[in-house]
């Protein structure tokens, strides 16, 4: 096997580790939806970024950028369960 299908079969098997992880933290349960937003966003910004740029620098962009735009949704989330938690009086 030559050494660039090595490491793309060895970040392939990491990438799915990732997201496989992310999924069990998400279902196991963060403590709030920007944590899980970011772990899921990770792991799918990593296969993502492994699918789009076949390299290492690929994958962690896209696990940088994943992570970060699943801690933003997430943190709306956070956000509009307090408001709704005010604005109901609980």
């Amino acid at each position: 096997m030559r050494k660039h299908q090595q490491t793309q079969k060895i970040l392939t098997i990491a990438a799915g580790l990732s997201l496989g992880s992310a999924l069990f933290f998400t279902a196991s349960g963060c403590q709030n939806d920007a944590q899980n937003g970011a772990l899921l966003g990770a792991g799918i910004g990593a296969l993502a970024g492994q699918a789009i740029g076949r390299d290492t620098t690929g994958t962690l962009i896209g696990t940088a950028i994943g992570a970060g735009a699943g801690y933003a949704v997430g943190n709306e989330s956070d956000k509009n369960k307090e408001r709704n938690h005010r604005s109901n009086g609980w």
